[in-house]
């Protein structure tokens, strides 16, 4: 089924220059709340305590959360997990204290404050060495994908197109970043997870595009290539729409229904899928464009006397 029943003719091209400035002006946002502000990493990264506790009965977290104030740990972060009644405190390295202080100056605090029953299930403890490895290990991930990806189009299409794809990408995944350090969201390994995603998501994009142009060129003798990439885009719009709508009805599930263990996941991957049917159309056809990518270059090469190879 079709979003658009009728082919669409969409100049996109045409404001291609005003895209361009409004994609910089995010990203020296983007860069600069990242390098102002720093990303908020949650206990994956940092390290610290992670507490998980049972309650007799459906527990409220704005009471919790009070109790752990007025106990002296008001960076605690309090969320369901599972049920009403299952809780998950997280509080960062605090130094004096080793984790079993922690934890049963926590347990204890909780107990005096609930009349019903409350169980320690689980205390887990993140060293922060082991947090820097996570974050090192993680940037390593999308450096490697990255280059994995430059390769892959390049030896697909042309190193044009290879260049453009990469571009888009780096471009959704400096924006995605760059709104967690502006909104100081917490920044956990699920969310790295969902950056990750949103790399493939948008280069899968990418490439239904740049597959649509290749063919376009050997198909259409007439025009230039900014008519090319325009007729192209037009074609593949109603695929794209679509499977962006889709995904996003999906996340916004999980976003509103999932709890809060997602919450992080499920915002990047929103913010990503928007920001990558954007980068698909603008950021790499534009970058193609911008390099040079013509006729010339896509066309399939002839072997020399190829019209000599049908006389017997």
């Amino acid at each position: 089924m079709q979003l658009f029943k009728n082919p669409t003719t969409f100049d996109f091209m045409s404001k291609r220059k005003m895209a361009l400035t409004f994609s910089v002006i995010l990203l020296l946002i983007a860069i600069g709340s990242t390098a102002v502000r720093g990303l908020n990493f949650g206990l994956d990264f940092t390290g610290g305590t992670l507490i998980e506790m049972k309650y007799s009965h459906a527990v409220d977290l704005t009471l919790v959360r009070s109790t752990m104030e007025t106990s002296g740990f008001p960076e605690a972060v309090v969320q369901h997990f599972g049920t009403a009644s299952d809780i998950m405190v997280r509080i960062a390295p605090r130094e004096g204290q080793s984790n079993a202080d922690v934890s049963t100056t926590v347990m204890a605090a909780l107990r005096g404050a609930d009349e019903g029953e409350v169980e320690m299930r689980r205390v887990e403890f993140v060293g922060p060495q082991v947090g820097d490895e996570l974050a090192e290990d993680g940037a390593l991930a999308m450096i490697y994908a990255l280059i994995c990806i430059l390769i892959y189009v390049g030896f697909r299409f042309e190193y044009r197109f290879a260049i453009g794809a990469v571009l888009a990408l780096i471009h959704d995944v400096v924006l995605t970043v760059g709104a967690f350090a502006l909104f100081q969201l917490e920044f956990d390994l699920t969310v790295l997870a969902a950056v990750l995603a949103v790399i493939g998501y948008s280069l899968n994009d990418t490439i239904v595009v740049f597959d649509r142009i290749r063919e376009n060129f050997r198909k259409m003798r007439k025009g230039t290539s900014v008519d090319v990439v325009n007729a192209s885009l037009n074609q593949t719009l109603s695929r794209t729409m679509m499977t962006s709508m889709t995904t996003l009805l999906v996340l916004i599930a999980l976003f509103v229904f999932g709890g809060e263990l997602i919450h992080g996941f499920a915002t990047a991957l929103i913010f990503g899928v928007v920001i990558g049917t954007y980068s698909s159309i603008y950021v790499a056809s534009s970058s193609a464009l911008m390099l040079g990518i013509s006729r010339d270059d896509l066309m399939p090469v002839e072997k020399e006397g190829a019209d000599l190879d049908h006389i017997p």
